[in-house]
């Protein structure tokens, strides 16, 4: 069995969390090894800069620091969790990848894509998902989620105009890159959703 690399990108209160159980569920149910993960965060290294990254006031740190940070945390990831679960043929589910640094970081803070990928290519050696679901809900039903959880993290903090050019990037490279990228309607109830990523992985189970 080959193992396979599915990342599940979005603004904040999309269900990704919601998705990443539900698929690794479905998964396990058809015989195939599934390691959950997120970032930041998924090893060790990459937990404690977590904490760094996601406490604190919403100006605790530039758009450059926090590129950094989540390019060290997300080679730590890469080096002793990813790769290592795809050399052993499971499949890694990761809520968020090198994409959602390109915007946060980029459409959100303003860093170019070309410096996100060089720090990806360094610490991570430029490993990218076989496919990326961007998930996309309305801002009311976001907020809605959002609130039933209990409010959101430093990074959900930001401003409106934000968030406003977050989704336009996703949207960008959804677009930009049709071949890894599948874009979900995540207003659906979870089970159609989960459904609908399922049919877009029929191809490898």
């Amino acid at each position: 069995m080959t193992g396979r690399f599915i990342t599940l990108e979005g603004g904040e209160g999309v269900g990704k969390s919601t998705q990443i159980r539900a698929l690794a569920s479905a998964l396990e149910a058809r015989g195939i090894e599934a390691v959950a993960t997120r970032e930041p965060g998924g090893s060790a290294g990459a937990e404690a800069i977590r904490t760094l990254l996601m406490e604190g006031s919403d100006d605790r740190w530039d758009a450059r620091s926090e590129a950094l940070l989540f390019a060290a945390a997300r080679a730590d990831h890469v080096a002793r969790a990813i790769r290592p679960a795809l050399a052993r043929g499971a499949w890694v589910l990761c809520d968020r990848f090198v994409d959602s640094s390109r915007a946060y970081q980029g459409g959100g803070g303003g860093i170019t894509d070309a410096d996100i990928l060089t720090l990806h290519g360094f610490g991570s050696l430029g490993l990218l998902p076989d496919r990326t679901f961007l998930l996309i809900v309305s801002a009311d039903e976001a907020a809605r989620r959002l609130t039933e959880r209990g409010g959101s993290d430093r990074m959900g903090n930001k401003p409106a105009d934000y968030q406003e050019r977050l989704t336009a990037r996703f949207v960008e490279m959804a677009q930009g890159e049709p071949a890894r990228w599948r874009i979900v309607d995540a207003d659906a109830a979870a089970t159609d959703v989960t459904a609908a990523i399922l049919d877009e992985l029929v191809e490898w189970l």
